[in-house]
């Protein structure tokens, strides 16, 4: 799915087409997403009125209601209120929908929210995470260590985070405060890669996490996508202004991607070359950083794995680039929690029989984080069985990497598909590939698995089969989620 279209010239940069100069009321479509009601929150604070709609009513429509904004949940056209500055589509949002026809109608100004989250960073110091993986927890772990640390930092996460709360203006929209007292606000926001939208991003810091095939039926291949973030890291300014760029010294394509940069660029990672050399113990969860192969400061993670020693470590670096103290971002790391669907523990089951299975929820969608993550948990947990329950997320991405997503479940004792969840993709595209597919592919490398379709269904098995000392894993980004909810209302007295 292309990016919702703009009335006005796609050849405009960010900084052509202007800024939120003279805005008085934005309107956002889709404005239940994290992404989008952080935004809006970011536009109210500073001054604008806004409003927006969204077809699902939910827990964050209910707070923006109650901060102050007009929500709407039909979505026809005939909601838009009358005077309206700019229109801020939800990257879910086709070009087609009513509410953008009618906007347009109007002659208004429709922008996507990576374009509008850009005007909001311009004259901020911006963080941006970027990488295939980790974007959501590396960045509520940074905001988390700049809050403890007092530098009260807006941000935008994809995720919830209970440390942090939601998306806020913090000090963003202040010159900031602690040791960067008088220096321009820090705005922290995941910049995804896909359909390039974070070309519209102003980053001031950057972060490359890691770089992997996704998103190929946008790019085509991984020359694309490594070429599309080469231009994200040459949005960043040059050292003399504040440009940093930060990026895994393996599996991150630095070295296509950083050579033309005039920002300043450090590595991170468990190379003994690395600029911030990566430690970590798995076995207490210790991870350390050295510089020049100094100790420089270490701390005890509370989420299991070496992905997440990774995403911490990058975290307390960025803070530390920012004005924190080494020690205090790595005290601040020691209490971080975690946040919801990513790895997240929602409890033990008390099973009919006698005993107890551990239920985890993970968003988990790329093999590469369906293997950190079993393989993490298999280490940590050290289950008699650990059973995951995956739902493939858009059938273009489950045919492009099917066998590498049949690799991916090598830790798990059984695995059991539900139906693709189908997004962005068209109808032609869903007839090429389906959960039988993968279910065969697994089997064939001596996974148990099994296709059961419907939800229901799943939970009907789950309630039956389960054992215990079992580790049931419910994984995917679509509504497979609601399977973990379900199953803890229904086993739980």
């Amino acid at each position: 799915m292309a990016d919702p279209a703009t009335t006005e010239s796609e050849s405009e940069t960010p900084s052509s087409s202007g800024d939120l100069a003279g805005i008085e009321h934005v309107d956002f479509i889709g404005i239940g997403g994290c992404g989008m009601s952080g935004l809006a929150r970011m536009l109210h604070a500073m001054g604008i009125t806004c409003s927006g709609s969204d077809s699902n009513p939910s827990s964050t429509t209910s707070s923006l209601v109650k901060e102050g904004l007009g929500i709407r949940t039909v979505q026809d056209g005939s909601g838009l209120p009358s005077k309206v500055d700019l229109v801020v589509a939800s990257a879910a949002i086709p070009p087609d929908h009513p509410e953008i026809a009618a906007a347009e109608e109007r002659g208004l100004r429709v922008r996507s929210y990576a374009e509008v989250l850009g005007m909001v960073q311009a004259h901020r110091t911006s963080i941006c995470i970027a990488g295939t993986h980790g974007k959501s927890t590396t960045g509520a772990m940074l905001c988390h260590v700049l809050m403890e640390c007092g530098l009260d930092p807006g941000f935008i996460i994809g995720a919830n985070c209970e440390q942090i709360g939601p998306s806020r203006p913090g000090a963003a929209l202040i010159p900031g405060g602690g040791p960067l007292a008088g220096e321009p606000g820090l705005v922290v926001c995941e910049a995804c890669e896909f359909n390039r939208s974070f070309h519209h991003h102003r980053p001031t810091i950057a972060l490359i996490n890691n770089l992997e095939e996704d998103h190929l039926d946008i790019y085509g291949s991984i020359e694309a996508i490594v070429e599309a973030f080469r231009e994200f890291a040459q949005l960043l300014p040059p050292a003399e202004e504040g440009g940093s760029l930060l990026i895994a010294h393996d599996g991150a394509y630095r070295h296509q991607i950083t050579p033309p940069l005039h920002c300043r660029v450090a590595t991170f990672g468990y190379h003994p070359e690395a600029d911030y050399q990566v430690v970590w113990d798995p076995g207490v969860q210790r991870v350390g950083v050295l510089r020049d192969g100094l100790w420089v400061v270490q701390w005890t993670n509370m989420m299991p794995g070496a992905h997440n020693a990774l995403n911490a470590a990058a975290a307390v670096i960025l803070a530390h680039q920012l004005g924190a103290e080494w020690e205090d971002a790595a005290q601040a790391m020691n209490t971080f929690q975690g946040l919801e669907r990513r790895m997240q523990r929602l409890g033990d089951i008390d099973l009919p029989g006698g005993g107890q299975a551990t239920l985890y929820d993970d968003y988990g969608h790329h093999p590469t984080e369906i293997e950190h993550t079993l393989h993490a948990l298999r280490s940590s947990e050290d289950p008699g069985r650990l059973i995951c329950v995956f739902q493939p997320h858009q059938h273009s991405r489950t045919r492009f990497m099917l066998e590498s997503f049949a690799e991916s479940f090598s830790s798990a004792d059984e695995v059991i598909v539900p139906h693709i969840y189908f997004v962005r993709d068209s109808q032609s595209e869903k007839q090429r590939v389906s959960a039988i597919d993968l279910v065969d592919r697994l089997q064939e490398r001596g996974v148990v698995a099994r296709h059961i379709d419907a939800f229901e269904d799943i939970l009907s098995h789950l309630e039956v089969n389960l054992q215990d000392d079992d580790l049931l894993v419910i994984m995917g980004a679509g509504p497979v989620w609601t399977i973990g909810r379900d199953l803890l209302d229904r086993m739980t007295p």
